[in-house]
């Protein structure tokens, strides 16, 4: 179920946020297939969607921390994922890139390695080494800079039933070469 932290105090802006981000992760992530594990859990409804209104680096990772905790004491049956929106926090690639660190650095002083990991989705992402328009840096490109915790139980588990899960980021890759940029825009107009 959506939520919002921190009171954004703008509604008619979160929930356009929330909507725009739901959009995505339809047409995008479940849609081209870019997570086959995504659908599984979008369906459950076990998706939390936590929008935060965090502005600086240590509202963010107090707020991570505090759906890291939620997400530890929330059996996965009823809530197995979270995407932490954060669009006026780390809205820079390269800031957000090096806040990473301080997310896994939290991850483990909580006690959380090897239980969660995060995955790391925002608007100018892009892989090292590669272009700015590189159509594969849309993998991993959302419409707002996001954390996405996951439950290493959870990972291992679709792991487990999809074969060729290590093919995923080739195939991926493919996937985006194939729709390129004009596909990438028709994909947003319907």
């Amino acid at each position: 179920m959506p939520q919002v932290l921190n009171v954004f105090t703008d509604i008619a802006a979160g929930e356009r946020i929330l909507a725009e981000t739901q959009h995505w992760l339809e047409r995008a992530v479940i849609g081209l297939n870019l997570c086959p594990f995504a659908k599984s859990v979008f369906v459950k409804k076990q998706i939390r969607y936590a929008l935060t209104a965090a502005t600086t680096a240590d509202e963010l990772l107090a707020e991570l921390e505090n759906e890291l905790k939620l997400l530890a004491d929330t059996d996965p049956a009823k809530l197995d994922t979270t995407l932490l929106i954060h669009p006026q926090a780390m809205t820079d690639f390269l800031d957000f890139h090096f806040f990473l660190g301080e997310v896994d650095a939290l991850i483990r002083n909580l006690g959380y390695a090897g239980v969660f990991q995060i995955a790391s989705l925002h608007p100018q992402y892009e892989f090292a080494g590669s272009a700015a328009d590189d159509i594969a840096n849309f993998t991993n490109r959302s419409p707002y800079p996001t954390l996405h915790l996951l439950r290493e139980s959870s990972i291992d588990r679709a792991v487990a039933a999809f074969p060729d899960a290590a093919d995923i980021f080739e195939r991926n890759i493919e996937t985006m070469e194939r729709l390129g940029h004009e596909g990438w825009q028709k994909l947003w107009l319907s």
